[in-house]
């Protein structure tokens, strides 16, 4: 069923207050400017105090185990402040992935993640023209060679998951930040975000190093992420169209408040229903990983692509509807605008997971 039981109602509240009070959009205003890190490290470790970086980590590792669903709503509350953190890159990605790693893998990092003591990145995407990541055995090590771009909070990493091919078959590497042959460029995306080109040079690690899980395991942690994406980014509209709905009570025009007006308001109304949509769509998905469902990948690539489409659309509508300024830095409703661009791109746009979905059904 499309509800929240009573503990995920209390922490989506418990979440909402929170955010709101510690990393309100001033804050995302400061980080978002070039110099610095381009997130809160305070955040991140109150991220940590209240349990929200380890919602994917079992409680023997130190985590709460509160499931996929619980990640969802934070990161849903996170995007009404667009607050910056390494919420998806850490406690989602990573910790999705590392829970299919090995117990000396869980042991080390963990923990780690669970207390926001540790930034580790997920480096899966590839640029056009760049060289492929491949990993080639040498007796017991192996050697990692290839370019990985887009690498969330890559500039600040600890350490790195790195998809790579051995014999055409993905798995996953663990590979520290700081070993020989790493090296990493920061880029700033266009929320202000801070991501990685990654590049490695015949970078050895030890066969340990090898996430056993291989195609399944990154498969599972992509949508994971992406599942918890959709939900942000159903956050994203939420939050704007309200933000606009207050704009339109209190704009007057021809002696009275522009929310008045039918046109406008048929504009608003058809952006709530595609809203409301997004986020059940986002919250099947959710429930569906969160439960093992057979159709869980296809409702993912359902809300990936429904999310996607709906953030762009429905922040495109409110800045148009805020009219000329709209579109200044001194509204905030451009900077929703340019978040719901950012995530609807990351693993998969609108129309790469609704092509997902033709194919799954045979199209």
């Amino acid at each position: 069923m499309l509800t929240l039981n009573e503990d995920q109602r209390l922490l989506m509240e418990s979440a909402r207050g929170a955010i709101a009070a510690e990393a309100p959009i001033s804050q995302y205003r400061a980080l978002r400017e070039p110099q610095g890190e381009g997130f809160s490290r305070a955040f991140w470790k109150r991220c940590g105090e209240m349990g929200w970086s380890g919602m994917l980590v079992a409680e023997a590792q130190g985590g709460s185990g509160f499931g996929i669903v619980g990640a969802g709503l934070v990161a849903r509350e996170m995007a009404r402040n667009l607050a910056l953190s390494p919420f998806l890159s850490t406690a989602v990605l990573a910790a999705t992935a590392l829970a299919e790693g090995s117990p000396g893998q869980q042991r080390q990092w963990l923990p780690r993640i669970a207390s926001a003591q540790a930034i580790v990145a997920l480096a899966h995407d590839e640029p056009p023209g760049g060289e492929a990541v491949s990993a080639r055995r040498e007796g017991g090590a192996f050697r990692l060679s290839g370019d990985k771009h887009f690498v969330l909070d890559g500039p600040v990493a600890d350490a790195f998951l790195v998809s790579a091919r051995i014999d055409d078959m993905a798995t996953l590497f663990l590979v520290e930040a700081g070993a020989p042959g790493v090296s990493r460029q920061t880029r700033i995306l266009l929320d202000g975000r801070r991501v990685a080109s990654l590049r490695l040079q015949s970078v050895e690690v030890a066969e340990t190093a090898q996430l056993p899980g291989g195609v399944r395991a990154l498969e599972r942690t992509l949508d994971v992420g992406r599942a918890v994406i959709a939900a942000s980014l159903s956050g994203v509209a939420e939050e704007a169209l309200r933000r606009t709905l207050d704009y339109l009570k209190q704009r007057r025009q021809f002696g009275r408040a522009i929310g008045s007006f039918q046109a406008l308001q048929h504009r608003a109304g058809l952006a709530h229903i595609a809203v409301e949509n997004a986020w059940s769509a986002s919250l099947q998905a959710l429930q569906g990983l969160d439960n093992g469902a057979n159709s869980a990948a296809f409702d993912v690539a359902v809300a990936k692509s429904k999310a996607s489409r709906t953030a762009e659309d429905v922040t495109a509508e409110c800045l148009q509807m805020h009219g000329g300024v709209g579109m200044t830095d001194a509204f905030d409703i451009g900077l929703y605008l340019k978040r719901a661009r950012v995530e609807g791109t990351l693993f998969g746009d609108a129309g790469f997971h609704a092509d997902r979905v033709a194919t799954m059904l045979g199209y």
